[in-house]
């Protein structure tokens, strides 16, 4: 955020921001490896889970989003949309995880709508060819659509709406490494 405030030439925040993402998914994965490593689990450890993805995996990209450039209000409706995607997918994992079909180590066979984290990595990755590229604030891919009305906004934004899509829905089944 500090680069919302600053210089828009001095990216070094938004690359900071950008490049601390893929420790989120590195820590997610090392928290479940050591649970079942130790076969212990607890409810406050699944909501705390939870909780953390939805931060590293959910805001932050939809943070970073607002600070590289989409700043119109249907913008901010669309970064929105993604992050209560992410927690839809998040709770409704909680809830249906003891009904999903599990292998011997006790783990589910796969994911019910795409994990958060990949679309977390999906729409990071393309922020930062974004930012590499030059195409931040006024220069995003694409430009924006029906400019000067309450219904301006960067179709770039649409990539944040299908990963949300994609996390909630019901037919997509990925299944787990």
């Amino acid at each position: 955020m500090h680069y919302c405030l600053g210089d828009a030439t001095n990216t070094t925040g938004l690359w900071l921001a950008l490049g601390f993402m893929p420790f989120g998914l590195f820590f997610d994965f090392f928290d479940g490896k050591v649970a079942r490593w130790r076969k212990k689990s607890s409810l406050m450890g699944q909501e705390l889970d939870s909780l953390a993805d939805l931060i590293s995996f959910g805001v932050a990209p939809g943070a970073a989003a607002f600070a590289i450039g989409f700043r119109t209000p249907l913008d901010h409706v669309l970064l929105t949309f993604f992050v209560l995607c992410g927690l839809t997918r998040l709770a409704r994992f909680n809830v249906t995880v003891a009904m999903l079909p599990k292998d011997e180590t006790g783990k589910s066979k796969y994911f019910e709508g795409t994990p958060i984290p990949f679309a977390c990595l999906t729409v990071s990755a393309f922020m930062a060819l974004w930012g590499y590229s030059g195409w931040i604030l006024d220069d995003l891919p694409f430009g924006t659509l029906l400019a000067e009305t309450i219904l301006e906004f960067h179709p770039a934004a649409l990539l944040f709406v299908i990963n949300g899509s994609l996390m909630v829905s019901k037919t997509v089944h990925v299944p787990k490494p």
